[in-house]
């Protein structure tokens, strides 16, 4: 991976943290009204699902030189481990901001986001030497 892309992947996963934190935190008092559920799942549910599932893909990208193939399969079980807890935080944070709330549900679809982005990089990180 070339520097320059590095640097790319970086500044994007800065920049998704960031809208990430404004998604999570921010008061939307005008927000147009959509479907209440997507194929029976809850709009709000694949919303957190796609929110969080860019995070593994971007924090890959973002490391140095590529490491040693018996330590690739660690830093994604890091990365996603730090996924993780980046969704306990924005959920947790949720609970004490008066016009959000937390829910566990959408700690879940937080979770389920990162573990199915992670399972689609193993092939191509892992198993590609």
């Amino acid at each position: 991976m070339t520097a320059r892309l590095r640097t790319y992947a970086r500044i994007l996963l800065l920049l998704y943290l960031a809208a990430v934190c404004v998604l999570c935190f921010a008061q939307f008092d005008d927000t147009p009204s959509v479907p209440f559920s997507i194929f029976g799942i809850p709009n709000d549910k694949v919303v957190h699902f796609l929110m969080f599932a860019p995070f593994p893909f971007l924090a890959w990208f973002s490391f140095g030189k590529r490491p040693a193939r018996r330590k690739r399969l660690l830093i994604l079980g890091a990365i996603l481990l730090v996924g993780f807890v980046l969704a306990v935080f924005t959920e947790g944070i949720q609970w004490f901001i008066p016009y959000r709330s937390g829910d566990w549900r959408d700690l879940a679809a937080d979770s389920l986001g990162l573990l199915a982005s992670t399972l689609i990089l193993i092939p191509p990180v892992c198993l590609k030497d």
